[in-house]
């Protein structure tokens, strides 16, 4: 069985640091695991979505409270703030493909329910695609070859997709945490509402649920607070600005519906650790 602890770590992969990630990140299973004698304590990722997928070898994972055994051709779906923890099979090969919230935000505009279907983290059984794509994604990713970007993005999205839609037809072993449809509600009203600094009692007025429930539900599934997940939500989007856009940092500012650009730098220095000029300039 996997080892429970009575603390949860939250991980600082690369899509949690201070600066835009790379298009995603890919390393083998042994990467880690043999650093930590093939097990990883019960984590979470803030910001970041997993697809682990077991190649050979096998071993078990827990995924909030459940624990499932995992065999060759397993895949694992990790979604943002899920708490996780792994005890492989000595010698079990595999690939864990990471995918910072950047990333996602573009490549599930427009296209559907595929990030509530994603949002389960559950355990299926790959198929022939999903292997073959995560194959691709590891070979590319460690390579540095001409459009690597564009390539990983394609690719990103075909795994993402074919995910999304064995997860929509029914996952095997499928495990959805308490009140998880709240927290998913809660998520899409950020994206649709953020840009209007809605406070986390209109949220929960949204919800027809008390600040407190929100808040309660927001930190069981993501290890933040309410007030914190809103405001990653607005920083995420100053990120992407900075990075993206030739826009000034204070059309940013108001962008984001800051009235004062000044009280915005503060803002995104207490998040980023650096002024958003310093950040623009460092990407």
């Amino acid at each position: 069985m996997v080892k429970r602890r009575s603390n949860i770590q939250s991980y600082s992969l690369f899509g949690e640091s201070k600066h835009l990630p790379d298009v995603l990140h890919c390393e083998t299973i042994a990467d880690r695991s043999v650093l930590h004698d093939w097990e990883l304590a019960p984590h979470r990722h803030a910001r970041l979505h997993q697809v682990l997928l077991v190649q050979a070898g096998g071993g078990e994972v827990q995924l909030d409270d459940a624990t499932f055994n995992l065999s060759a051709g397993a895949l694992v779906n990790i979604p943002p703030g899920h708490v996780h923890a792994f005890r492989f099979e000595r010698g079990t090969q595999g690939w864990v493909s990471t995918f910072a919230d950047e990333l996602l935000d573009d490549l599930f505009n427009r296209v559907g329910d595929v990030r509530r279907d994603l949002a389960q983290a559950c355990v299926i059984e790959a198929d022939p695609r999903m292997a073959w794509v995560v194959a691709h994604i590891w070979a590319e990713f460690s390579a540095q070859n001409k459009a690597r970007a564009l390539v990983l993005r394609g690719l990103s999205a075909s795994l993402l997709g074919w995910v999304a839609r064995q997860v929509g037809q029914g996952a095997l072993n499928a495990t959805s945490p308490t009140d998880s449809n709240l927290v998913q509600r809660f998520v899409a009203l950020m994206d649709a509402h953020f840009l209007e600094h809605w406070q986390v009692s209109d949220y929960a007025k949204a919800l027809s649920i008390s600040p407190t429930h929100l808040s309660r539900l927001a930190r069981a599934a993501s290890g933040q607070s309410a007030l914190r997940m809103i405001e990653a939500r607005i920083m995420r989007e100053a990120r992407r600005n900075l990075a993206y856009t030739h826009l000034s940092i204070s059309t940013i500012a108001y962008s984001l519906g800051y009235a004062d650009p000044a009280y915005f730098t503060r803002v995104f220095k207490r998040d980023a650790g650096v002024s958003p000029k310093e950040f623009r300039e460092k990407i």
